[in-house]
């Protein structure tokens, strides 16, 4: 008998089931991407919004006493400028069972300030930075006051001190 009844050859569920494995693969791998560029984008949010609001920030009032007693070159407005957001893959952090990230700004400023006020600048730069983080992934309940580590699905994310350019 030689009818032409749909018999599937083995040779295309062979295919079908390779290609279904290959899709599930690189849905995988494309979510832990994808969640980086979330964190990319959003670091680089934060960054820029904590460089820009600097000078008109809302300070607690113990911070904004000792800028007015000590750094007082932190109340006025300057620019700061963000040259580049990178950052590294510390491995797998055992605390938390996720991936360690840690970011790390590059900056320059056209204003002579001294090391304990580009310390304060760069705390500003990476608390924005890690709050701009948490907001992206919705772990602000989870994470303390200082955005410090912030969580997402696979990642733990942390900042490294500014670097000055």
């Amino acid at each position: 008998m030689t009818d032409n009844k749909g018999q599937i050859s083995a040779e295309f569920l062979f295919l079908l089931g390779v290609l279904i494995l290959i899709v599930m693969l690189s849905v995988v791998f494309v979510a832990q991407e994808y969640e980086l560029n979330i964190a990319m984008a959003a670091a680089r949010n934060g960054a820029t919004e904590g460089a820009a609001a600097l000078s008109g920030g809302i300070y607690p009032e113990d911070t904004f006493r000792e800028y007015s007693t000590s750094k007082t070159g932190l109340l006025s407005p300057y620019s700061v400028e963000i040259i580049n957001i990178s950052y590294a893959d510390l491995g797998h952090d055992i605390n938390y069972d996720k991936k360690r990230i840690q970011f790390k700004v590059y900056a320059k400023t056209s204003q002579r300030f001294n090391s304990d006020e580009l310390v304060s600048i760069g705390d500003r730069i990476n608390y924005n930075l890690r709050k701009s983080l948490a907001v992206s992934f919705n772990s602000t309940a989870s994470t303390n006051k200082l955005y410090n580590p912030v969580f997402s699905s696979h990642y733990v994310y942390t900042t490294a001190n500014v670097k000055w350019v």
